[in-house]
């Protein structure tokens, strides 16, 4: 039988260990590039459906505030027609720009189990069987409370913060005329910063025996 040149994670030295990450990273980012570009492809669905969706009134989370509200027998912001400001590009590139990166953070949050498992692959050799047997379910806890986060961040975070900010005024005098890359920026750090924020919580889902930590 032919012998084997695969070196266990104690043989590997430094410069082997960066080799693997380095595929790792790569795989990595291919699928991000991959589905960010399918995004771009969508680009018209993504931004008037998606992106653009907190900026309308018939958002379902403006709605449901509504609903309350009128329920209530009171008056409130979100039952209005429309929010007073307007989304301009102001810069002859912004336009693109913004779909570029915008695709790109759209192919990662789509993309973010397989780049756990390519964390995964390159972290469990190193761990001790019984390690790795107390981690098993990681990738799937952790990617559903990614996406819980990325949800809660859509339709509660970014939806009030866009409410609030885009009514707020000084004075009648000033119009609320917001830059696009302003407003995708504030739309994806909602976003990925409840995915975060839930990622961080995954204790909860360990004391429920969904997920042991090692």
């Amino acid at each position: 039988m032919a012998k084997t040149n695969t070196k266990s994670s104690d043989e590997m030295s430094f410069l082997d260990h960066l080799e693997v990450l380095r595929w790792h990273l790569i795989r990595s980012v291919l699928a991000i590039v991959i589905l960010g570009a399918v995004a771009f492809v969508f680009s018209g669905f993504v931004f008037d459906i998606v992106i653009f969706g907190p900026s309308r009134m018939d958002f379902p989370t403006y709605r449901f505030f509504c609903d309350i509200a009128t329920s209530l027998g009171s008056t409130s912001d979100f039952c209005k027609d429309e929010l007073p400001f307007t989304i301009q590009s102001r810069t002859m590139g912004g336009q693109f720009s913004a779909d570029i990166w915008t695709s790109v953070s759209v192919g990662f949050i789509i993309a973010f189990p397989y780049v756990l498992y390519e964390l995964w692959k390159f972290i469990s050799p190193g761990l001790h069987p019984r390690e790795r047997e107390h981690s098993r379910g990681f990738i799937l806890v952790s990617s559903m409370l990614f996406f819980m986060g990325v949800l809660f961040g859509y339709y509660v975070f970014a939806p009030l913060s866009i409410n609030f900010l885009g009514t707020y005024q000084v004075s009648e005098i000033v119009l609320n005329e917001f830059d696009l890359n302003d407003y995708i920026s504030k739309l994806k750090t909602a976003v990925l910063a409840s995915g975060v924020l839930f990622e961080l919580h995954h204790n909860l889902f360990s004391d429920q025996g969904w997920y042991s930590n090692p």
